[in-house]
């Protein structure tokens, strides 16, 4: 690939401004994220004492034990999920996601062992302070305009690695730290950036799902081309033909247990006399396992299933990327995810240490531009482009022109 210097000088301009920006809200994104990720070793021990109950004797029928989550929840529940050991309690589930909350029953003394808000866990504040700054829907426009620019950060920052002559192992793909500390630093940067930039955006993809304004026009396109969950996924439109007797809690744990489905397995209840028993599983480390199952509450029949098949295209890429955001693909998927979060953290700290180097006093040491530099139609195409797949960005872009063109307007009358 063919470099144009000026044109380099000014990306590398904008690539230091926009990432001078940044900084404080990536080193944030990546601490936090890589605390999240050891959700599961820190709430387990503290949630033991709730979730595990000792064995003793015959526990009391399900039904039963629903009913005393209904006098005891703070919210009547909406769902079961299946246990798999004997020593775990009974976990009745009202809510969904932010307003999630579990009770548990101790399935042999019939007591409550426990109740479990999430908006009350510190893990649920560290997600929040990760994906909205603690600031509501504002907090996640700013996230998103981040990310946004993170993509634009990772295009000119491998435009600006890129050699201008020769490819070298050093400098390139390993720092140098045979010269000075300025060049370290600006090695371990760049270098670092080229190592994680695929890994990035793949983490950023799965990111951009739960943002406002992107994440809502992703939903709509879903809808407009019909790939996204299929309209019967829920199950709103099924209803129960009504008869004497109901199924019971016990009799549908019996049904579900005989499918057999991988994962956190979940039993839905029905809404009033005419709603149905929903079986479905979650299995984010197998996406094509998910099911979900929809049964009449009289007679226990299957009225209806959904397979992953069923689901659109650009909903299985969105939960692909969703769940390999989390690591939640088993081992691996989790490591890959930490040594990225840990080597964008060294990247953003290695990034401040050289500019700090760099710098002269007095100065802010932007990059400076030639006169005679034109901004090809090649690229404004690509901003045009990157604006209206990511709109806040395009936002961002128009502020920048505005205040640009008044600071020139400004000079021009001075002078």
């Amino acid at each position: 690939m063919y470099k144009k210097s000026k044109l380099n000088t000014w990306l590398w301009k904008w690539h230091f401004i926009a990432g001078l920006i940044s900084l404080p809200f990536v080193l944030l994104l990546s601490l936090t994220g890589i605390i999240y990720l050891f959700k599961s070793d820190y709430e387990t021990p503290r949630q033991k004492h709730i979730k595990e109950v000792t064995v003793t004797g015959t526990p009391i029928s399900l039904q039963e034990q629903w009913d005393i989550a209904n006098k005891n929840a703070i919210k009547k529940p909406n769902s079961l999920v299946l246990k798999t050991s004997p020593d775990q309690a009974t976990e009745f589930v009202s809510g969904r996601f932010s307003n999630k909350s579990s009770i548990f029953i101790n399935p042999y003394t019939g007591e409550v062992s426990g109740e479990i808000i999430g908006k009350n866990t510190t893990m649920y504040s560290i997600r929040k302070l990760h994906g909205e700054l603690l600031m509501g829907g504002f907090g996640t426009k700013i996230i998103e305009l981040i990310a946004s620019w993170m993509v634009v950060l990772i295009a000119t920052g491998l435009y600006i690695w890129w050699p201008k002559r020769g490819w070298k192992l050093k400098g390139y793909f390993i720092p140098r730290n045979n010269i000075d500390k300025r060049t370290f630093y600006r090695d371990l940067h760049a270098v670092s950036g080229f190592w994680i930039s695929i890994l990035l955006l793949m983490i950023l993809a799965g990111g951009f799902p739960w943002t406002d304004v992107f994440g809502q026009n992703f939903k709509t396109i879903q809808k407009v081309t019909n790939t996204g969950y299929p309209s019967t996924w829920q199950g709103h439109q099924l209803k129960s033909t009504i008869s004497e007797k109901a199924f019971t809690l016990d009799q549908m744990v019996v049904t579900a247990k005989a499918l057999e489905l991988p994962g956190v397995v979940s039993l839905g209840f029905p809404k009033g006399p005419s709603g149905v028993f929903s079986v479905s599983n979650f299995n984010p480390s197998d996406l094509t396992s998910q099911q979900s199952i929809y049964f009449d509450q009289y007679s226990g029949e299957p009225i209806l299933k959904h397979t992953w098949k069923d689901v659109g295209i650009l909903m299985r890429g969105r939960m692909w990327f969703m769940a390999f955001h989390q690591g939640e693909f088993g081992g691996w998927n989790w490591w890959l995810i930490l040594i990225t979060a840990i080597l964008l953290t060294i990247m953003s700290i290695s990034a401040l240490a050289s500019y700090i180097l760099r710098k002269r006093k007095g100065s802010w040491g932007v990059p400076k531009v030639p006169a005679s530099f034109k901004v090809g139609y090649g690229v404004i195409l690509l901003i045009g482009i990157l604006s209206f797949i990511f709109p806040l960005f395009g936002a961002s872009i128009l502020i920048i022109l505005t205040i640009e063109y008044l600071r020139k307007y400004r000079f021009s009358k001075i002078s």
